[in-house]
């Protein structure tokens, strides 16, 4: 019988995705599940977005260039220059979501068996983008008792060997929430240029900051041109996940003229949500000022209802839409599987994403889970109800 691939038997599953038959059986059952597990926002898409959509006239459904519209880079190159990110549209390349953006910038700096250092917890795919380029991950941990915050550089520096090509950061994090500032970019920025690697940030999370925390990007970092590569995506900015369109930037012409050609291989991004992603650039502020007012009411809502239950430790995330919370169990993905097989509160339950699956290194988050607070703050309250009525039943048992 034919055997699948080593890599592809390596493959880790998706922490998010992975219960997701467990719920649907919930479902079946007739229990409402509150979604807590994944980071898809139910704020609406822009108007001016989905109406580019409805509003497009055109007889032939043609690739767009492998860099993606000239006139949406145009547009985008204008958008960074507002936000202190001076880069012209020959130095953006638009991808299939922020996800194909990392695989390129895998591609582009990494060879088989090299070596990527990144502060864990981090986004789970981050495992399976370098499983499937080869590439290992070699962790640092970051911590719930000082919020996540980055470890100190020293600890990196006994990471580094002659494998080492990059140093990948989420900034604001997923799945911790946790705003990187200014002095700890600049420590990243130096240790990079010290041992020439890349430093690889993942920014799809940059408007969202709370408490008046500035957002500082890889690239407006000077002198750091060559070494600087940011991840981008209109996914969680506009609440258009499913338009899979993101970008991966860089003023390394090598490094850019490399990842073209990964760009050339899978040919064009898809051109109708390159079309409507163009359009939401046009997205008013108010949008983004309700946005990110909404977010910070429901974040203050869910910390403080879970600092409310006994045994849950939780630090509060400065950015992004994510919390990991230690709850007072001894294996969360036992726990999260038991929520939604065998728990319902008046024939609700709740699915989180256990926090294990956010590691590489194991045995690390078995009594973390991943809370993403997209749902509306009445959703957020009964959500916590729940958990906590669950979690006296589940220690009862």
């Amino acid at each position: 019988m034919p055997k699948v691939s080593h890599k592809g038997s390596q493959m880790p599953e998706s922490p998010i995705r992975k219960l997701v038959p467990f719920a649907d059986i919930a479902k079946k059952k007739g229990h409402k599940v509150y979604h807590l597990n994944i980071g898809q926002p139910d704020i609406k898409t822009p108007e001016v977005a989905m109406n580019a959509i409805k509003n497009v006239e055109m007889e032939v459904l043609e690739y767009s260039h492998s860099a993606g519209f000239e006139s949406y880079r145009n547009k985008l190159a204008a958008y960074y220059q507002n936000q202190n990110i001076n880069v012209n549209a020959s130095e953006i390349i638009i991808t299939t979501g922020g996800s194909e953006a990392l695989m390129f910038a895998m591609g582009s700096t990494m060879d088989v068996d090299d070596e990527i250092i990144i502060p864990e917890p981090f986004y789970a795919n981050y495992n399976g983008f370098s499983t499937a380029s080869g590439v290992n991950v070699v962790p640092v941990v970051s911590t719930i008792d000082d919020g996540f915050a980055l470890p100190p550089i020293a600890e990196f520096e006994k990471l580094i060997t002659s494998k080492t090509k990059a140093i990948l950061i989420c900034n604001p994090g997923n799945p911790t929430g946790y705003l990187y500032s200014k002095e700890e970019i600049m420590q990243l920025a130096e240790i990079v240029k010290k041992h020439d690697l890349f430093l690889i940030a993942d920014e799809v999370y940059r408007e969202f900051t709370y408490d008046g925390d500035i957002h500082y990007s890889v690239m407006s970092i000077p002198g750091l041109e060559e070494n600087a590569i940011m991840i981008d995506s209109v996914s969680k900015r506009y609440s258009m996940c499913g338009a899979r369109i993101g970008c991966i930037v860089s003023k390394n012409k090598e490094l850019m003229a490399t990842a073209m050609k990964f760009a050339q291989a899978r040919l064009s991004p898809p051109t109708f949500a390159q079309i409507a992603s163009e359009a939401a650039l046009e997205t008013p502020q108010t949008y983004f000022d309700e946005v990110i007012s909404e977010y910070r009411e429901r974040r203050d809502i869910l910390i403080k209802a879970l600092k409310d239950i006994d045994g849950v430790k939780v630090s509060s995330p400065k950015g992004a839409f994510y919390c990991i919370a230690e709850l007072p169990i001894a294996d969360a993905e036992k726990f999260a599987q038991w929520l939604l097989e065998d728990f319902d509160l008046n024939g609700e339950t709740v699915m989180v994403a256990p926090a294990a699956g956010f590691y590489s290194t194991k045995g690390l988050g078995m009594k973390e889970v991943r809370i993403a607070y997209v749902l509306k703050q009445e959703d957020l309250i009964r959500s916590v109800e729940i958990l906590k009525a669950a979690i006296t039943a589940y220690n009862a048992l």
